[in-house]
């Protein structure tokens, strides 16, 4: 039996679940794009009161604004490292459930652009990219990633590092070109 606490800050909207072998103990969200420091506190602080020992921490690593993966990524990496159990980063696209055999998730990537990838019965076969909107107009998109999903997919994969798909906007002032 293990139970995950999963966490995604890919999108404006930070999620935090307890997930117990596929199933759902606790599921909330805040809705917030600059917001994600702020929630993902409270939002595990109300989680641990359903669950206070989880075994391990999925988290989603994006692609997504390098801010809010940052706190997510963050967050997560040092509540394992706390409580020494594993953390398990998988592809916050991958965790958006969808029930056609073909589907393109996205996300905003604001600046005019999505985060997008294709899949083909559940596996990802493009992506994950980053685009105009009217490059990739004919897929069909949602919104934002399924915890449980994402609890599930931690088993097959890890990733281990964030998910940026472009360079961050802040960045010192000798490295701007």
């Amino acid at each position: 039996m293990t139970i995950s606490l999963a966490i995604d800050t890919s999108t404006s909207r930070t999620i935090v679940a307890i997930i117990d072998e596929g199933k759902v103990l606790f599921e909330s969200f805040h809705e917030g794009a600059t917001e994600h420091g702020f929630a993902i506190t409270e939002l595990v602080t109300q989680a641990l009161a359903v669950c206070p020992k989880p075994d391990q921490v999925v988290v989603g690593m994006g692609p997504g604004p390098f801010t809010g993966l940052r706190v997510g990524i963050t967050f997560a990496r040092s509540f394992a490292l706390a409580r020494d159990i594993p953390v398990m980063g998988t592809c916050s696209l991958d965790a958006i459930a969808i029930d056609k055999s073909e589907y393109t998730v996205a996300i905003d990537a604001r600046r005019k652009e999505i985060y997008w990838a294709s899949y083909k019965d559940g596996v990802r076969v493009a992506g994950p990219s980053v685009n105009k909107p009217a490059e990739v107009a004919d897929f069909f998109f949602d919104v934002y990633p399924d915890v449980q999903k994402l609890v599930t997919l931690s088993h097959s994969q890890n990733e281990t590092e964030p998910m940026y798909l472009r360079r961050p906007d802040a960045v010192p002032t000798a490295e701007r070109t």
